[in-house]
């Protein structure tokens, strides 16, 4: 006689229980690294006094060309 009181473990939910602790394991392991591997800001080119930022290059020229219709 089994006591129908206490949930029945399957298969499914031990697997998917070791799933789940295996991902919070593998996610307990990666951020620390990440948060430590943050680069410092990187300062760039300061803005320019009387705006002027835009600067024409064969980047540009080459989109120029091919968005004629």
């Amino acid at each position: 006689m089994s006591d129908k009181s206490q949930p029945q473990l399957s298969r499914r939910r031990v697997f998917a229980a070791g799933g789940t602790v295996g991902a919070l394991a593998a996610a307990a392991v990666v951020i620390p690294a990440v948060r430590q591997a943050e680069p410092a800001p990187a300062e760039g080119k300061p803005a320019p006094d009387k705006g002027g930022g835009y600067q024409v290059t064969q980047h540009v020229l080459h989109y120029y060309q091919t968005a004629r219709i």
